[in-house]
């Protein structure tokens, strides 16, 4: 059986909001009997988009979050209501009856991804769609896939099977998989968000003067993980990918004709270490 799932590019997110108004041209003032019914001007984001800067100056890395409803396999809100007023089609789509979810405000806190939204009007509970009413029409994506001028949301119908593959050829991962709800919604370099960087610039002495060292090899050692780069034209290099907290990370630059200089770095959160300079081996 073919389901909808969704693939979000991390890297790609530009934070432009355009699956965002999307969304709210499809469902603001609309209904869509069966499926929603109108979403309210303000207030609620059936995409919402995180934010999140990681490291300092001359080093920072901003990243954005794109979260829908996850459209999970094992939906707490299904589960909460037995299938009733909140049902999953055989899609993959999961959706809430706008007639038999009235007055559930409780729905709200069974979403561990807080993807539900109560719309104090109407008083039913509301979130994303998959776009569903447009998707039985015909449409081949919903409005955020296409809405999106980077390229960062792409819809597939395809089986959990070839889900799977896709997953792994690409280097997928779901949000917070410690949730245990099984996602239809994947992301592509999630790391950007929820894991660390380290990285920092390598100066020499020529002539009594600090000069970007191009070509220094720079050596992250975490335990059994060694991994190496090589500092580019400004003397700059990055790690990236890297565990938070519960190891310490030890660091080794060398370069020719200078001596070697390594650090001891526990990561809390991302680091950038400024400018290290090498200095020259004594003749």
């Amino acid at each position: 059986m073919k389901k909808w799932h969704l693939i979000i590019d991390v890297e790609k997110c530009e934070d432009c909001n355009n699956c965002f108004l999307a969304c709210k041209d499809e469902h603001v003032d609309n209904d869509w009997p069966g499926y929603s019914s109108p979403q309210p001007r303000h207030g609620h984001r059936w995409i919402n988009i995180q934010r999140k800067e990681r490291g300092k100056y001359p080093m920072v890395d901003v990243a954005y979050l794109p979260t829908p409803c996850m459209h999970c396999e094992q939906a707490p809100c299904v589960a909460k209501t037995g299938g009733d007023a909140v049902y999953q089609r055989q899609d993959g789509i999961v959706l809430i009856d706008p007639v038999k979810a009235k007055g559930r405000k409780d729905l709200l806190g069974a979403c561990p991804y807080g993807a539900i939204y109560w719309n104090k009007d109407l008083d039913i509970p509301q979130k994303c769609t998959f776009c569903a009413h447009l998707l039985d029409e015909g449409w081949k994506e919903p409005r955020c896939v296409g809405a999106c001028a980077t390229g960062a949301i792409r819809a597939l119908l395809i089986t959990d099977e070839e889900m799977r593959t896709t997953a792994a050829a690409e280097g997928l991962e779901v949000l917070h998989p410690e949730y245990g709800t099984a996602p239809r919604v994947y992301y592509k370099n999630l790391h950007r968000f929820n894991k660390c960087f380290l990285g920092g610039s390598v100066a020499v002495m020529i002539n009594g003067r600090e000069e970007c060292a191009e070509g220094a090899k720079v050596r992250l050692n975490n335990g059994p993980l060694v991994t190496e780069t090589t500092t580019d034209c400004f003397g700059d290099f990055r790690f990236d990918n890297l565990e938070r907290g519960g190891a310490t990370y030890l660091l080794e630059i060398t370069h020719r004709d200078y001596q070697s200089k390594g650090l001891a770095i526990d990561l809390e959160q991302s680091v950038t270490l400024g400018t290290i300079t090498l200095v020259q081996i004594a003749a």
